[in-house]
């Protein structure tokens, strides 16, 4: 894979990422055997960049990954990125002060068998924290005593990543983009691109909704949030299908389907779609298996969307999902 700068830290990552919310917890069962293998099999293929959190699994995510670079002494290691703040309760403003923002940065320190963590964000945070500049000088702080390089933001809403490009020493901005959430590319991307800050790209596949495989009677597990967290029952309803109602999704999947070129699955086509976006950084599908963590890489070498295929996608954005989800993240 052809690397992409990531803003301005000097560092180089793959396209293609390794998001590790689906080995952590949310998404089904998933055996540790699997997770590691599909970890393993990412690097191998080129993969650079991982993403987790503290909250995936309460540390499992940091744990597996740590295990598999333990495993991988000698090699070329990739950028690591975790996020910090999800396990306030409650998670409101307050909670993201120096001496909490210390801790899980100190707690991740340990999980990931590290002494300084590559790049540690802000997990989506309430939009109050973002009019609160202690909370970026507790973050700079944690850089002038070595333990992060850099530090992000992961937001809800693109007002919220508009904001938090004013404080200096911003490094990324992790946000939701994809063929079903395209507001981002508006003016968002532009003003990053200009302040050299690396954009990261979750939910790629819309909860896996953009892979095609769906359908009207798909049964998804108990502790599964395709199943508890349709209305945002649990976290924002966006990170789930993308904030798109599943049976409007499933109606667009099938025009979108037909725009896939040959050799091509639908999911390497949407994730395709996304580095369209020079301004993306990388983008971070989650793999459960082997299988899926070759799929995701081998997306990157697909040759550029054709201009019309893209015209054809933006207008079946305008007319099947826009009014749901444009205007609201």
């Amino acid at each position: 894979m052809n690397a992409r700068r990531f803003g301005s830290t000097g560092r180089q990552v793959s396209p293609i990422g390794f998001g590790t919310w689906a080995i952590g917890a949310d998404w089904g069962s998933v055996d540790e055997r699997d997770a590691l293998a599909a970890l393993n099999e990412a690097l191998d293929r080129g993969v650079s960049f991982i993403d987790t959190a503290d909250v995936y699994g309460d540390g499992r995510a940091e744990k597996l990954v740590a295990q598999v670079l333990r495993s991988r002494v000698g090699k070329q290691a990739p950028m690591v990125a975790t996020k910090a703040g999800r396990r306030l309760n409650p998670h409101v403003a307050d909670g993201y002060n120096r001496t909490n923002l210390t801790a899980f940065v100190e707690r991740s320190l340990k999980y990931l068998e590290v002494d300084s963590l590559d790049l540690v964000q802000l997990h989506c945070p309430p939009t109050e924290v973002y009019y609160r500049p202690e909370t970026f000088e507790a973050l700079a702080g944690l850089v002038e005593q070595g333990k992060i390089r850099h530090w992000g933001v992961s937001v809800e809403k693109v007002e919220e990543g508009v904001k938090a490009l004013e404080f200096p020493g911003l490094a990324s901005v992790q946000i939701i983009y994809n063929i079903f959430r395209q507001r981002p590319a508006e003016q968002f991307f532009d003003m990053a691109k200009r302040r050299d800050v690396a954009i990261i790209v979750r939910v790629p596949l819309a909860s896996g909704m953009l892979s095609g495989k769906f359908k009207r009677d798909s049964q998804f597990a108990a502790n599964d949030h395709r199943n508890y967290n349709r209305r945002g029952e649990a976290f924002d309803v966006g990170e789930t299908f993308a904030g798109v109602p599943y049976e409007e999704g499933l109606a667009a999947v099938e025009e979108i389907r037909a725009l896939t070129p040959p050799g091509a699955t639908m999911a390497q086509f949407a994730l395709r779609w996304i580095l369209m976006q020079d301004a993306v950084s990388v983008v971070i599908p989650g793999a459960k298996s082997p299988r899926q963590a070759r799929e995701n890489v081998a997306a990157a070498a697909l040759p550029p969307i054709p201009a019309e295929t893209m015209e054809k996608i933006a207008a079946i954005y305008a007319s099947r999902i826009k009014s749901f989800v444009h205007q609201r993240w």
